[in-house]
């Protein structure tokens, strides 16, 4: 029985990136002894267990074989006759190939391994050294969550190039039909991260080159070659845009909803009804229905759902709020829901800076409608609606004639404040 650390551990550190997580491979190991040994066993679909006193995985090795279309049609055959080199063999990438012998790793998890103690059989040093995303064999073609896992990993390294050969067999799966076998949870766990690499534009561009973002996404594959209106710079269309903006809400930082929430807002833009086109007027609601069949076929996540549907029908009322009144400005922040939610209506506004900052020559422009309205709302919500409620009650009023009270409370703070 032998033991080596495989996959992201030892590429990111070659890669001199942090180490988080440290996966490890056991060959010449039967279940059996492993539990002997006070390993906990985890795995489901194959053998997998956890260290009794570090709590890291041990997988067994293991081969792969296609038995069925989609994610989940394989066979797995883990037993003490799977050679290193064959478990190496079914992984994604090249630079994820990669195995250091357990004795090579401190007692503290840390190594600094020489080339000749990695087992690198599929060159991926060479291919870190090359900047360069390229499947290990021919068995990539198996598993269609391997395409979304290049393009994330695309958005991560975003320095790197996908290999000609790799980009050739991932459109090869996607005329095949492999990426329409692929399940609902998978792809929003491969989308959801990838929107939080370091250029998720990145993703988006792999996926398209390969023709799956036609297949995933449509709403967001037709953007490209839709242009924009004339005042927002018609030179680039508007999925060149999307992506600036998608590459803004990383600069700042963004949480992942507001990183969906960007990919979501203008998917209006790619309709061809004549009533929005050429200038896109109306396209916001358009775009808040398309993001609802988005949404439902990838299951995402219901609090993701809400941010973005708030900004894809609201974000041109926030572009333009500075030419708002006082009741505009509070039916704004009612239709956002942000008296309840204020630290969604903030979200909301964060996607807006970078909707409003993803164009070209306006990467570095101050954004005063997003402080303008974090303000408007602390001064409408600083309202005593109990007290408002109760005079209301005071002077008869019941119902919806309550709720209007404390509006026009709210609207005469608003103006109060405005000075």
């Amino acid at each position: 029985m032998k033991t080596y650390l495989v996959g992201g551990a030892v590429r990111d550190r070659l890669l001199g990136r942090p180490v988080s997580d440290h996966d490890w491979l056991v060959v010449g190991a039967t279940p059996e002894a492993m539990v002997a040994q006070g390993f906990l066993p985890v795995g489901r679909d194959f053998p997998v267990f956890l260290h009794p006193s570090t709590r890291e995985e041990y997988a067994l090795a293991r081969t792969e074989r296609k038995s069925a279309p989609g994610y989940r049609g394989f066979v797995i055959h883990a037993s003490p006759d799977v050679s290193l080199e064959q478990d190496l063999a079914r992984r994604d990438l090249t630079i994820n190939a990669i195995a250091l012998p357990a004795e090579r790793v401190a007692a503290d998890g840390s190594f600094d391994p020489a080339p000749t103690d990695l087992a690198d059989p599929f060159h991926g040093q060479r291919d870190l050294r090359e900047k360069r995303l390229r499947h290990v064999t021919d068995a990539f073609r198996e598993d269609p969550v391997r395409i979304l896992r290049v393009a994330r990993f695309a958005a991560r390294f975003d320095d790197f190039e996908v290999a000609p050969d790799t980009q050739a067999l991932m459109r090869e799966m996607v005329a095949a039909g492999e990426v329409d076998a692929l399940v609902p949870e998978r792809v929003w766990q491969e989308l959801s991260r990838g929107l939080m690499e370091t250029r998720p534009s990145r993703m988006f561009e792999v996926l398209r080159a390969c023709g799956a973002l036609a297949v995933l996404l449509p709403e967001v594959d037709r953007l490209w070659g839709v242009p924009q209106p004339a005042q927002h710079h018609p030179e680039i269309d508007t999925g060149v845009h999307l992506m600036m903006v998608l590459d803004t809400s990383a600069r700042l930082a963004a949480s992942l909803a507001v990183r969906f929430a960007c990919l979501m807002h203008d998917l209006g833009k790619g309709t061809t009804e004549p009533e929005i086109l050429p200038r896109h007027i109306g396209h916001e609601k358009r775009s808040a229905e398309l993001l609802q069949s988005v949404c439902d076929r990838w299951r995402v996540p219901v609090d993701i759902r809400e941010l973005a549907e708030v900004v894809a029908r609201e974000h041109g009322n926030i572009h333009r709020s500075g030419e708002l009144d006082a009741a505009a400005l509070v039916r704004l922040l009612e239709r956002c829901d942000a008296f309840r939610k204020p630290a969604r209506f903030a979200e909301a506004l964060l996607a807006c800076e970078c909707d409003a900052r993803g164009r070209l020559g306006f990467e570095q422009r101050d954004y005063p409608q997003r402080e303008r309205l974090l303000s408007v709302l602390a001064a409408a919500a600083a309202v005593a609606t109990d007290a408002v409620a109760r005079q209301a009650q005071q002077a008869g009023a019941t119902g919806p004639r309550i709720g209007e009270a404390i509006h026009r409370a709210r609207i005469d703070a608003v103006k109060a404040a405005a000075g």
